[in-house]
């Protein structure tokens, strides 16, 4: 048989796309529309429908930047229609490859009930199945002329990014608003044809069935009658009918598909719009559920639950019927899909209760997994926390994005940093945005790491960020590929009928231990670092909050613990946290109003906890201690001066209450209070640091605190990534514009160091030591001017170390500091909380920071023999794109080398620098809530029970990486206490022995005790 293959598929392609797909509306008329500009921000639905409207042409340029344009659009089904599919088709003007991030609109009947919504590829809306002729059209269309930020595929910066500097110029140009009959017939002939079509290209060229298939659309081709595309369409189905019956392989893979659409709760739109967002494409995703009895969604993220229930109630009533017939499955358990490194570990964990227990109390269904496809790698904390919650799944997809290595395994048990596993997978499909098509289907099964030992993998489809959802195309595919000869298998199931399958017919899957670190998007840890100090910050502010709350509630009658007002705080907190704003790679609206929302909190919660603390007394001085560790410290009083205090964890002391230390001299530029001396150098670096508790030892190998600014332009994605070349340009912040001594106290020495650079940058550090501390503070402020660079503060240690270990969400992670692997050499920058650690037998340093979370960790063997270890934290960037403004102006924060340091000393110093003492006015103050007998057991959160019970709930964990046993007592009378999880439901009974529980931990283990008072 000759070789027809090029022919034939032409011939397919050009009737398809030219033909076949042109002929699916049957005939059409036009509605009539208006139109009315709203001013300014989005309206409610009863200002429009009051609005005066004007004519509106199609053809006609429509819709600034972030405007919103309502239409009215009104007309007649002809009377000759009557019995045939009919509907509104809409184009707004589309453009682009993209369907998420442009126009999009919600249709609304006359009355305010939303219908659904019209996207780039689900531009219908239905009208009647089967029409009545003479019906009468009256819709409401909410418009959004939200801007394409990615037309210029991330070249280039733009301004389009706020409402401040997008300017007014019409975005669109409206296409089409039309009544069509659908002609039903070519619409399932134009779906065969596509799947039949993509089948075939994927299959070997000496496959028989891709010549079979070819061959089949060649015969039914002839029986195309091209002057009546719709009078032929059914006897040209008729001929594919065979070769579209054909049952797939026995063993053919498994692809269990759930309905997506990942909404970034904000990104490229500031979350007003997703707000919209949420609206429109759950109007569409329950409507195509009264359409396919098999269709199930997956949607996670309760917060966008609660938007949409709190503004689009009708779209709301329409998602609780969907749950009810098992077609809406919330998934995730989380407030949002945050980031998977930069939140806290106490912060995770109310994303998993708040989340799970929106889910329990508006559907009565306890989510059973982690639904996390979009974040920039996981921290190794998730297993334990996820089970702690009650979960039994992890679900993630961006590891598939890994620049350098290609993950092993597509199911596997993911071990966390304390033993706990949990039950994981990423689907092979490599999207979250599948519509089944040939590839997808194809990739699935080649990507596929299990084979052999299992046979099924998930695919989450539908077009996300305003695209709309799954499609009605998307489910019939669905239906063609449920057993068809050369493909994947597809059943549309619910995520937990999936990972039931999977676990049962593999339970011994493979198992990946530590983090998900994904090789991409690095720059994530440091982009947009005064969003981050924002989060840092309103973490402790709520922990700070929530200890003294409780300890007003039990000590000072009359008080009232703040349960409403702390739980809208953490939910405005938690919010923040999702994975394109926490990390900094949203648009300037997004972290513009970020910041302010930061301000916000950071305001109330200091007049919460002054409130309480206020609660307590008034009438001397005390200094307040939210740390779980005594200390002992020098503070400023309210007049400045400095003080000398030792305080008990979690509790007050009076200030002065301990013999000062051994004072601080200060001579020439050198500081030294007797347990370390530092030299600053004519350039303002560090000269030396000599710790004086290990016999002067030397600390550091050169320079320290070395400002090393950096060229930096990724290849792409410029707020997210960091590649490795940026490494090599770079120059050294040598030149100060002064030295200074600025504090000479017997309590407290600094010297300052100016700096000017760059495009009109500079940068001012108060280098502190104080009495009877190692810990040598760098407080640094910057004013940024920089463009495409990257400004890291370098501490070269004398120290060997193996690995350095970074404080993660309750507890911490060792990595090699050598490249001996592609995994390793991937890893040159990574993520940590407050501090990090080298060390070698007998030695350790921490690098110890208050708002930073980025870093690496390198070695080198110098000319003597020596080792230096090198630590260098990221502290701002300055990317354009995809806001040109990121980073730029004021930033303040502080990072500190603690010489001569245990992984005990970096977590109790990492909660010291990020939890000030406070210093008030109190006459006296109670014990402490909680107090550890013990070391290694970590009080992270003292709070009273969510169900307003007036239970104390305490949530401890092994910091030290080994066995803990301690005793928790109580400064209440304990009537009894409990194990619980998460959401703070029992598990078991506490024991209480001499008026304490005790408390023995496995390494890293995170504890949840519900105590009752007595």
């Amino acid at each position: 048989m000759h070789d027809e293959r090029r022919r034939i598929e032409e011939r397919v392609q050009r009737l398809h796309d030219q033909r076949i797909k042109t002929a699916i509306y049957a005939a059409t008329v036009p509605l009539e529309v208006e139109a009315w500009q709203a001013p300014g921000e989005p309206v409610p639905f009863a200002e429009a429908a009051a609005a005066p409207y004007a004519p509106f042409a199609m053809g006609t340029p429509w819709g600034p930047p972030w405007g919103t344009t309502w239409f009215r659009m009104r007309g007649q089904v002809p009377s000759e229609w009557a019995g045939r599919r009919v509907e509104a088709v809409i184009d707004l003007g589309f453009v682009g490859d993209w369907p998420g991030n442009q126009a999009e609109a919600l249709v609304h009947l006359t009355d305010g009930r939303p219908l659904k919504a019209v996207n780039p590829l689900n531009q219908y809306v239905p009208i009647a199945h089967p029409a009545v002729g003479g019906e009468e059209i009256d819709y409401l269309v909410e418009a959004a002329s939200n801007p394409d930020i990615l037309a210029n595929d991330f070249a280039a910066p733009t301004p389009l990014g706020d409402v401040l500097t997008a300017g007014d110029k019409p975005l669109y140009t409206f296409r089409r608003a039309d009544i069509a009959i659908l002609d039903e017939d070519v619409w399932h002939l134009d779906l065969d044809i596509q799947v039949l079509r993509e089948l075939m290209l994927e299959l070997g060229e000496h496959d028989p069935r891709r010549h079979e298939i070819m061959h089949a659309l060649d015969r039914a081709m002839d029986l195309l009658d091209l002057d009546d595309v719709s009078g032929s369409a059914a006897s040209v189905r008729e001929a594919l009918k065979p070769v579209l019956a054909k049952p797939a392989h026995a063993s053919a893979h498994i692809v269990s598909g759930v309905g997506h659409a990942h909404i970034d709760s904000a990104w490229l739109w500031p979350i007003r719009e997703t707000k919209r967002k949420t609206s429109r494409t759950f109007s569409n995703v329950t409507s195509l559920a009264d359409e396919y009895e098999e269709f199930v969604f997956a949607c996670s993220q309760a917060q966008q639950y609660e938007w949409v229930r709190d503004n689009y109630p009708h779209v709301w009533a329409r998602i609780q019927e969907s749950v009810k017939k098992g077609q809406w499955a919330p998934v995730g358990g989380m407030w949002v899909e945050a980031d998977g490194n930069l939140p806290g570990g106490e912060a995770i964990a109310r994303q998993l209760i708040h989340g799970k227990r929106f889910f329990i109390e508006h559907f009565g269904i306890e989510t059973k997994g982690v639904w996390l496809p979009d974040s920039f790698g996981y921290t190794a904390a998730y297993p334990q926390l996820a089970k702690l919650a009650g979960n039994e799944w992890f679900l993630t997809q961006k590891i598939s994005w890994n620049q350098t290595n290609k993950f092993p395994h597509h199911t596997f048990w993911w071990e966390g940093i304390d033993g706990t596993r949990i039950f994981t997978h990423f689907p092979p499909v490599d999207t979250y945005n599948a519509r089944f098509s040939g590839e997808e289907m194809a990739r699935a099964v080649r990507n596929y790491q299990e084979k052999g030992g299992a046979t099924r993998s998930l695919a989450p489809f539908g077009w996300g960020d305003g695209g709309g959802g799954p499609t009605r195309e998307i489910m019939e595919r669905a239906r063609r590929l449920k057993n068809l000869e050369g493909s994947a298998r597809v059943e549309v199931e619910h995520p937990d009928a999936f990972f039931a399958k999977a676990r049962e017919e593999y339970p011994d899957a493979p198992v990946w231990v530590g983090e998900l670190y994904l090789e991409l998007h690095r720059a994530t840890y440091t982009s947009q670092a005064r969003t981050k100090q924002g989060n840092r910050r309103s973490e402790h502010r709520l922990r700070e909050a929530e200890l003294w709350a409780t300890t007003a509630a039990l000590h000072a009658p009359g008080y009232a613990y703040p349960y409403a007002k702390l739980d809208r705080l953490w939910k405005t907190v938690l919010l923040h946290q999702f994975h394109d704003i926490l990390p900094g790679s949203s648009i300037a609206w997004v972290h513009r109003e970020a910041e302010a929302e930061y301000a916000r909190v950071a305001q109330e919660l200091e007049e919460l906890t002054a409130q309480a603390v206020a609660a307590l007394g008034a009438g001397g001085t005390r200094v307040f201690n939210t740390s779980p560790f005594d200390r002992a410290e020098v503070v400023r009083t309210a007049t400045g001066v400095p003080a000398y205090a030792e305080v008990p964890a979690n509790g007050s002391a009076p200030v002065a209450v301990a013999d000062p230390p051994q004072p601080v001299t200060v001579s020439g530029r050198v500081l030294d209070n007797g347990l370390v001396r530092v030299e600053v150098a004519e350039d303002g670096t560090l000269a030396s640091v000599r710790d004086l508790r290990a016999g002067g030892r030397e600390v550091l190998a050169d320079k320290g605190n070395l400002l090393r600014l950096h060229t930096d332009l990724p290849n792409y994605w410029d707020a997210w990534d960091v590649d490795k070349h940026y490494k090599n340009r770079y120059t050294d912040l040598l030149d100060a514009d002064s030295v200074t001594v600025v504090e000479d106290d017997p309590l407290l020495g600094a010297i300052r160091v100016e700096r000017s650079f760059g495009k009109g940058s500079k940068i001012t550090q108060t280098i502190t030591l104080r009495a009877g501390s190692p810990r040598i503070d760098f407080e640094t402020d910057i004013d940024w001017h920089e463009a495409e660079k990257f400004l890291k503060a370098g501490f070269p240690v004398d120290i060997r170390a193996p690995h350095s270990s970074a404080e993660i969400q309750f507890g911490h992670i060792q990595r090699p500091t050598h490249t001996n692997t592609s995994w390793e050499a991937a890893r040159f920058e990574v993520s940590g909380h407050r501090w990090v650690h080298i060390a070698e037998p007998g030695y350790g340093v921490a690098v110890i920071n208050d708002s930073t979370y980025g870093h690496d960790v390198s070695r080198t063997v110098r000319e003597d023999g020596g080792t230096t270890t090198t630590v260098r934290l990221s502290l701002v960037r300055a990317p354009r794109v995809p806001d040109p403004g990121a980073d730029q102006g004021r930033h303040r924060f502080t990072y500190s080398l603690l010489p001569g340091a245990t992984i005990d000393d970096a977590v109790a110093e990492g909660y010291a620098l990020n939890l000030p003492l406070r210093v008030a006015d109190a006459a006296g103050a109670p014990e402490p809530v909680v107090s550890v007998d013990g070391g290694g057991v970590t009080v992270e959160a003292v709070k009273l029970a969510d169900d307003e019970s007036g239970d104390v709930v305490v949530r401890l964990y092994e910091s030290r990486g080994g066995r803990a046993e301690g005793v928790l007592r109580t400064g209440f009378p304990l009537a009894g206490a409990q194990v619980t999880d998460l959401l703070e439901r029992p598990l078991e009974d506490a024991e209480i022995v001499d008026g304490g529980v005790p408390v023995a931990l496995r390494p890293f283990q995170i504890l949840t005790l519900r105590l009752r008072r007595g």
